[in-house]
């Protein structure tokens, strides 16, 4: 399993937030669904099923179609996700500041 990011260390990991976390970190490139379940650890019947509301809620939208595969992005034009970026990003920076507590035995 990979590293597990600030963002979700704060919030928990399910997997919606680990979706969203894997599109908001890797907002260079469209990607299909197959590679966001594989890249995010989400099952990709899991994301069939938040798939559906993402879309409807304009969050990610249809970059272009490669064969079979359609590649999906985050939509920077919806407020909600311009915000949503905002936020991570300002939680991931007040997370890293933080000094790590170590036990000491």
């Amino acid at each position: 399993m990979a590293k597990q990011s600030l963002f979700l260390k704060a919030f928990g990991d399910p997997p919606l937030l680990r979706v969203l976390d894997f599109l908001v970190v890797h907002d260079d490139f469209d990607y299909s669904l197959t590679d966001i379940a594989a890249l995010s650890g989400v099952s990709y019947s899991t994301i069939k099923l938040l798939w559906k509301d993402l879309e409807k809620h304009g969050i990610v939208v249809l970059t272009r179609k490669v064969g079979k595969a359609k590649m999906y992005h985050l939509n920077e034009q919806n407020p909600a996700v311009k915000k949503l970026k905002e936020f991570y990003w300002t939680t991931v920076r007040s997370m890293a500041r933080k000094p790590s507590i170590t036990k000491i035995i």
